[in-house]
């Protein structure tokens, strides 16, 4: 059997854990696995030598902070906190365009992916941290314009950011079912082939002591790294 790359553990005690899942890992099995065989979960018990119980999920091209659980009871308290909004997530997101607003959020109903036609209310709250332009011609224009956004979901959609994202035409780069194919065709010409959206960070209540716990994911990965290196003008400004 080969031996399974351990996920970067960025907090652990006897409850549960945080880790930073690297994108193109799937979480776990599903649907929409198409025959792959390695996920995180199955990683995860190895790595820690126990049963682990996820607490929420992560798309597979989505890199960052993942939670977990060590016992149903814990689990199932965090879960709960889920569905009641209780937990904050924030990541980052690379999109096309510049945002009229520097703060906004979207409230646009989705459905709950494949086989789930029934729409839920769906709200996402964005803030634009930086922007660029590149002196790429893109749809008539002689530049093409992007922007580091924050995205904050308020509820748990299927694949809420991104489909949120194309609602707004600020489609996010990189993403192949979502996105906008000439966009993400400009950043793999860079070296920028993934998806950019990044799990940054996780604010939660301890189940065990109440804790107010921050956990956050700095961006590791060599790509998005280019990608943020396009803003560090904007961000320095």
């Amino acid at each position: 059997m080969t031996e399974l790359i351990e996920l970067p553990v960025l907090y652990r005690d006897d409850w549960l854990a945080v880790v930073d899942k690297p994108a193109g890992l799937m979480v776990h099995d599903s649907a929409l696995a198409r025959g792959e065989t390695d996920f995180a979960a199955d990683r995860l018990r190895e790595q820690f030598g126990k049963p682990i119980f996820l607490v929420h999920r992560l798309d597979r091209a989505t890199s960052g902070c993942l939670l977990l659980a060590f016992d149903r009871d814990t689990a199932s308290t965090l879960g709960k906190a889920v569905m009641a909004g209780g937990i904050e997530k924030d990541y980052h997101a690379v999109c096309r365009g510049w945002p009229a607003e520097q703060l906004f959020t979207v409230d646009h109903p989705l459905d709950g992916g494949p086989g789930k036609p029934l729409k839920k209310p769906a709200q996402t709250a964005f803030e634009v941290l930086a922007t660029c332009e590149l002196e790429v011609p893109s749809a008539g224009f002689d530049t093409s314009r992007y922007a580091l956004l924050r995205a904050s979901p308020i509820t748990g959609r299927f694949r809420q950011i991104r489909r949120h994202l194309k609602h707004l035409s600020h489609h996010l780069i990189g993403d192949t079912s979502h996105g906008d194919g000439r966009h993400n065709r400009q950043f793999r010409m860079l070296g920028i082939h993934r998806m950019l959206l990044h799990a940054q960070r996780l604010g939660f209540a301890h189940p065990q002591s109440g804790a107010a716990m921050r956990v956050e994911a700095l961006v590791t990965d060599a790509e998005f790294g280019k990608a943020l290196a396009l803003f560090e003008k904007s961000m320095a400004g």
